[in-house]
């Protein structure tokens, strides 16, 4: 890094920096083992294109057994990866978090493993973590906060039913998602994006318009309200986006068992329509948060948002104006498309990069764009998307590193001052 970049670096770096969207467990902030940071779902992805016969998840709480089979299989496919830049994270968090400066070999990860189970997974060491990284506040789903625990390092979000997302060749998934948590009594863990039918085993199905209903006004009655700062969805482009009628519901719901495209979007409007005019009505002010731009394939997802979703997405921003949006965004292409967007409806407003979006280049990209056109209170400057406060130091690591590169740039044509970079960094990273 030049002199500037490395002096920009250093300043963002040590600056305080709130987390707004994580997985972390409050019972096992930290990393259990290895398993944990090179099986990182994001690059389980890259170990699969590469040859590795695993391309799932691992379980939510694999066992040793279950770990060390994957990483086994995992670990001869890292040669074919080193080139990548969550490839570099990972090593970075190795070297900095664990001391630990070798290429792991199937001769020594195990001892890797060790390393990093001896250090614990527990909230004394994500802490220590965390303050290496300066995060100040840490957000979580609801559910993951096991009866907060730790309220002191985490806030909640609740992930439980997507009305509007989207299953790899299903079509009444927005009907699944209301009848999973129209069968539970308190909020539990989203619907993976993977799912699995044959696991389902509903005592409450969804039959007649009536039952969608009362399904809705479970789903805002059992909703904590007082214990979350936000919801957080979905937003599919594979569903067109428009006003449906009751009579249009009613005929949906009687071809379910046929169901095509048609009776998927009727379906999903139906319900997000009816949920978010009674949320506007209840709770206005509310934050509601949507991802987009990344849609289901058999195991992970690709990067994909149409053109005419972004206007779908104007719409209905606009319809709610008493609550606030903010959206996660996957798709760099549309990125820019969405910014415009940003800039004519106040309650709208975009966070971090996504998923798809998180590579240096396309950061990169997005970060000097938004900069160049959005106020800083319409933009959010860091989330990790980190399954342990390990990947999140990694991600502040490169996130931060990225953000010194643009605002150098910026700094050497004359638009900021380096005084004003870090403050304006200070400002979109610690909200």
């Amino acid at each position: 890094m030049t002199e500037l970049k490395q002096k920009l670096f250093e300043a963002i770096w040590n600056l305080p920096t709130r987390d707004i969207h994580t997985h972390i467990c409050a019972d096992h902030p930290a990393a259990r083992g290895l398993h944990d940071i090179i099986l990182y779902h994001m690059i389980i992805s890259e170990l699969y294109s590469a040859g590795c016969p695993d391309g799932a998840r691992l379980s939510e709480d694999p066992t040793i057994e279950e770990a060390h089979y994957r990483l086994e299989r995992a670990i001869p496919y890292l040669k074919y990866i080193k080139n990548t830049s969550l490839y570099w994270v990972a090593k970075t968090i190795l070297a900095d978090l664990y001391d630990w400066h070798e290429e792991l070999t199937e001769d020594n990860w195990r001892e890797c493993d060790a390393v990093i189970r001896a250090k614990g997974c527990g909230y004394e060491r994500a802490k220590e973590i965390a303050d290496k990284a300066n995060l100040t506040k840490i957000n979580t789903e609801l559910w993951r906060g096991r009866n907060h625990i730790h309220d002191d390092m985490f806030y909640y979000s609740l992930e439980w039913s997507f009305f509007t997302r989207s299953q790899w060749g299903a079509y009444d998934t927005a009907l699944i998602e209301l009848e999973y948590s129209w069968n539970q009594e308190i909020p539990g863990p989203p619907l993976p994006v993977t799912l699995d039918r044959s696991t389902l085993n509903f005592k409450k199905t969804i039959k007649t318009i009536e039952d969608v209903d009362d399904a809705i006004d479970h789903y805002i009655e059992k909703t904590p309200y007082s214990e979350i700062d936000n919801m957080t969805s979905h937003f599919s482009t594979d569903i067109k986006f428009r006003e449906v009628t009751r009579e249009e519901m009613i005929d949906a719901l009687a071809k379910r068992e046929v169901a095509g495209d048609r009776e998927r979007d009727i379906y999903a409007n139906y319900i997000v329509n009816r949920y978010l005019d009674k949320l506007e009505e209840t709770h206005p002010g509310f934050n509601f948060q949507y991802s987009l731009g990344g849609e289901p394939l058999p195991f992970e997802g690709g990067s994909k948002f149409r053109s005419d979703s972004v206007f779908d997405l104007a719409r209905h921003v606009d319809k709610y104006k008493k609550i606030n949006f903010c959206i996660y965004n996957a798709n760099a292409h549309q990125d820019h498309a969405i910014c415009t967007l940003i800039r004519e409806l106040p309650n709208l407003s975009i966070a971090g990069y996504w998923w798809h979006n998180f590579f240096p280049t396309k950061m990169r990209d997005i970060m000097a764009t938004r900069l160049d056109m959005l106020p800083t209170n319409k933009q959010y400057g860091f989330f990790s998307d980190a399954y342990c406060m390990d990947w999140a130091y990694g991600k502040a690591f490169l996130i931060k590193r990225q953000l010194a590169e643009v605002f150098a740039e910026k700094i050497e044509q004359g638009q900021y001052t380096f005084e004003s970079a870090v403050q304006i960094a200070s400002e979109i990273i610690k909200k």
